[in-house]
C-alpha cells in the first residue's frame, strides 16, 4: 500500500471499523517483511507517510457515533514503527516502543504539556459512557499501565469498575467474550456489521479509559456500557453513570442535534447539576461540513448543560513542554458551531466580546479544548486486529488515536484534578469566569479555523490546503469558526495551563446565585425541568415552592457539605392511588430525608422493551428542586396516566448518591 492509497479527500466514514481492519491486516503483512524494518535515520517521518480513518461509521437517525480517529501508516517505514512520530523526543531502541514516543503522546506528555499535578486534592471518580463491550478492556489498561510505569487501575485495586447500562456488573452487552465477537463475524450480514461496530467502539473505549487514566492517575474509573449506539441506550447509560456517584462523566460520541428540543434536553441525563459532564464537539469541522450529515452542531456537545470540548493541533518543545496550539483542521477538523435549538447559557452571553461570535443568542460550541489532531495523537493499547501488527514475530497492539474523543476524557481528567465541579451546578461556568479573572490559567488559542475547505489537505503536512480567508468564509469570519484572542467557537476559552481555570475561584463562584443555562421554550428554573405543582394535599411541596418561577428565579444551595438522601418511600396516599383505577403521574407522592439543604434531581422512569432487551424510559419531566434539611414530602407534576409496568423513582442530590425505589402498577 503506497502513495496510491493516500487520497486528498477527507477520511471516509462509510465503512467504519471494517476499513480499519483491512488496513491493519495490510500493515501486518508489510511490517513482517525484514526490508520494512531497515532504517538509517531516526528523524520523524513526514505526515505523507500516514492517513487518517474514522473508527466508527457515521450515525444513522436516533443513533450516535464514536468520535475517535486513527492514524494509519501507509508506507513501509511508517508501518515498521522504527521512526518516532513528530512529537517524540527519544529514539526507538531494540524495538518500536510506545514509551519512546513511537506511537504518539504518552502520559508524561499530557501532564507536561498542560502542567498537570500528579493527583487530585480529593477522591474523584470518572465515568466513561460508551456503547458495546470490550472483553479485553481491563487487560488493555493493565498493559498500558505496565508500558508507562503507571499504578495499575484494575478491579482488584478497586480502581476500575465495569457495568452495563442498568448498573449491573458481570452482565456486559455484546460482545461478552472475544469468542462471541469472532462468531458474529462469521454469521449473518447483520451480525457481521454489529461485530464491526462493536470493534470500533471497543477502540473508543480503550482511548477514553487510557486517556482519562493518564490525565488523572489516582482517579477511579467506571465504564458504563450501553447496549448499542442508539441514543436511548446511551442516555440510559448516562443516567446510570450519575446514579453511581461519578464526579465526572466523559462522552466521546455524538451526532447532529436534529430532533433535539429544549424540553427534551431539560429532562435528559445531560442536565445533571453538580456533575462535570464533558462531550466531544465532533471531528467534521464547523457545523459538520465535512460529513454527509453536515449543517448542525454536534449533540450532546450543543447542550447548554455540558462542557463542550473542541480539538487542537499541539506542538511541544524538545523537553516536552507546551510550545503552541492551533485549531485542528486538515485531515479531519474539530467540530463546533451555533446551535439551532438551544439558547446560550448565561456565562456565554455575558462574554464582553460575545457579539463577535456570530451566534446571536444561540449556544456556541465549544467551551474549552485539548489536543485532538491524529497526527499529534495519543498512543493507545487495544487488543484487536484493528491495532495489530507484527514486529520480529511478536504481535503488538498499539494505535495512534486522535479526534475530539481524545480531548473529552483529557478535560474530564483535568476537572477531576481540580476537585470536580466544586459544587457549581454547571461547571462550564467556572471556565468562563476564570478566563476573565485569571487569563494566564488557559492557553488562548489564537490561530486557525475549522471552517469549510473544499480543496482537501496537504499530504506532506496534513494541513488544510485552503487559505484562512477561504475557511473563514464559512461563518462570515465570525469567531464561531475563527480562532482569535478571547473566546472562539473552535477552542472555546482555550486549553489547560495547569488546573487553576478548572477550580472554583476562592471568592466562590458557587457562593453566588447561579444563573441557569438558557433554553428556549421553557420557563423552568435551574435545570430547565418543570416546577413541581401545588398539590393542595399534605404530600405536596412547601408553599414557598408552589409559585410559578420565572427564568431568572434561582435558589442556591449551600456548598459546605454534600447532601445525602435516605428513607425514600411512597406516601400512603400514593400507594392507595397507584393500586386503584388508572393512576396519574401527579398521584406519585413520596417522602425522603435529606442530610443537608441543597438541590435534588427527581426522575420517574418505566421499564420498556427495546430491540436489544430492556431499558428505563422517562415518563415524566425530570425535576430539579431545592429541599431543606430533614424530612421532605413531594409529589410529581403531570396529568398523564401511568400504564401497567415496573417503575423506578430516583432522587439524586447534587454531587451525592442516587437513591431509588421500584414499584409495580397493574
Amino acid at each position: 500500500m503506497g502513495a496510491s492509497a493516500r487520497e486528498t479527500a477527507r477520511p471516509s466514514r462509510a465503512a467504519g471499523p471494517l476499513a480499519l481492519l483491512v488496513l491493519a491486516v495490510s500493515a501486518v503483512l508489510l511490517a513482517a517483511c525484514p526490508s520494512a524494518l531497515a532504517s538509517t535515520s531516526l528523524t520523524p517521518l513526514s505526515r505523507s507517510n500516514y492517513r487518517v480513518g474514522h473508527v466508527c461509521a457515521a450515525p444513522s437517525p436516533g443513533r450516535s457515533s464514536c468520535l475517535a480517529l486513527t492514524l494509519i501508516p501507509v508506507t513501509r517505514e511508517a508501518i515498521a514503527h522504527t521512526h518516532p512520530l513528530a512529537l517524540a523526543r527519544t529514539s526507538p531502541q531494540s524495538a518500536p516502543s510506545p514509551a519512546a514516543g513511537d506511537y504518539g503522546l504518552r502520559p508524561q506528555d499530557i501532564r507536561s504539556a498542560y502542567k498537570l499535578p500528579s493527583g487530585p486534592a480529593s477522591p474523584q471518580t470518572i465515568a466513561i459512557v460508551d456503547a458495546y463491550n470490550d472483553p479485553n478492556a481491563e487487560s488493555d489498561l493493565k498493559a498500558y499501565d505496565k508500558e508507562f510505569h503507571l499504578a495499575e487501575c484494575t478491579a482488584a485495586e478497586a480502581c476500575l469498575r465495569q457495568v452495563n447500562q442498568y448498573g449491573e456488573t458481570g452482565n456486559p452487552p455484546f460482545p461478552k467474550t472475544t469468542a462471541e465477537l469472532e462468531q458474529a463475524r462469521l454469521g449473518t450480514i447483520s451480525e457481521y456489521e454489529m461485530a464491526e461496530t462493536a470493534t470500533g467502539w471497543g477502540l473508543e473505549l480503550s482511548l477514553d479509559m487510557e486517556a482519562a487514566h493518564s490525565t488523572c492517575q489516582q482517579c477511579k474509573i467506571i465504564l458504563v456500557l450501553a447496549n448499542s449506539e442508539a441514543n436511548s441506550d446511551l442516555e440510559a447509560a448516562e443516567h446510570t453513570a450519575e446514579s453511581l456517584g461519578a464526579t465526572e462523566i466523559t462522552n466521546s460520541w455524538g451526532g447532529p442535534e436534529e430532533g433535539e428540543s429544549p424540553e427534551l434536553e431539560a429532562s435528559s441525563p445531560f442536565n445533571h447539576p453538580g456533575t462535570v459532564i464533558t462531550a466531544s464537539a465532533g471531528d467534521d469541522g464547523y457545523l459538520g461540513w465535512d460529513s454527509s450529515e453536515g449543517g448542525l452542531a454536534e449533540f450532546p456537545a450543543s447542550s447548554p448543560h455540558v462542557v463542550a470540548v473542541g480539538g487542537t493541533r499541539l506542538s511541544l518543545t524538545a523537553e516536552g513542554e507546551w510550545a503552541a496550539e492551533s485549531v485542528w483542521n486538515g485531515d479531519g477538523a474539530t467540530g463546533g458551531g451555533c446551535s439551532v435549538n438551544f439558547r446560550a447559557p448565561a456565562w456565554q452571553l455575558s462574554l464582553a466580546d460575545w457579539s463577535k461570535v456570530g451566534c446571536a443568542e444561540k449556544r456556541a460550541v465549544a467551551d474549552v479544548a485539548a489536543v485532538a489532531d491524529p497526527y499529534t495523537g495519543f498512543a493507545v493499547h487495544y487488543t484487536s486486529p484493528a491495532c495489530e501488527y507484527v514486529y520480529q514475530k511478536t504481535v503488538q497492539h498499539w494505535c495512534t488515536i486522535g479526534g475530539t474523543s481524545l480531548a473529552s476524557p483529557i478535560i474530564a481528567g483535568v476537572f477531576a484534578l481540580a476537585g470536580g465541579s466544586g459544587s457549581v451546578a454547571y461547571p462550564a461556568r467556572t471556565l468562563y469566569e476564570n478566563a476573565v479573572r485569571s487569563p494566564a490559567s488557559l492557553h488562548d488559542v489564537q490561530s486557525g479555523s475549522n471552517g469549510r475547505c473544499t480543496l482537501g489537505f496537504d499530504e506532506a503536512t496534513g494541513l488544510s490546503l485552503c487559505t484562512a480567508a477561504e475557511e473563514d468564509a464559512s461563518c462570515n469570519s465570525k469567531a464561531i469558526c475563527v480562532a482569535g484572542a478571547g473566546y472562539d467557537g473552535p477552542t472555546g476559552v482555550g486549553t489547560p495551563d495547569g488546573i487553576t481555570a478548572f477550580k472554583v475561584p476562592s471568592s466562590g463562584a458557587g457562593s453566588e446565585p447561579e444563573p441557569p443555562p438558557s433554553v428556549e421554550g421553557t420557563g423552568h428554573v435551574e435545570s430547565g425541568g418543570s416546577q413541581t405543582e401545588a398539590s393542595g394535599t399534605p404530600e405536596g411541596p412547601p408553599p414557598a415552592e408552589t409559585a410559578p418561577a420565572t427564568p431568572t428565579e434561582v435558589v442556591t444551595a449551600p456548598v459546605s457539605a454534600t447532601t445525602e438522601i435516605s428513607g425514600l418511600s411512597l406516601t400512603l396516599h400514593a400507594v392507595l392511588a397507584l393500586n386503584t383505577g388508572r393512576p396519574h403521574i401527579a398521584q406519585v407522592g413520596f417522602v425522603f430525608d435529606a442530610s443537608h439543604a441543597g438541590r435534588v434531581r427527581i426522575a420517574l422512569t418505566r421499564r420498556v422493551r427495546t430491540h436489544h432487551g430492556t431499558a428505563w424510559a422517562g415518563v415524566a419531566r425530570v425535576e430539579t428542586v431545592y429541599v431543606g434539611a430533614g424530612r421532605t414530602s413531594r409529589r410529581l407534576a403531570g396529568g398523564a396516566a401511568l400504564r401497567s409496568g415496573l417503575y423506578r423513582l430516583t432522587v439524586t442530590p447534587a454531587g451525592g448518591v442516587t437513591r431509588s425505589l421500584l414499584f409495580q402498577i397493574g
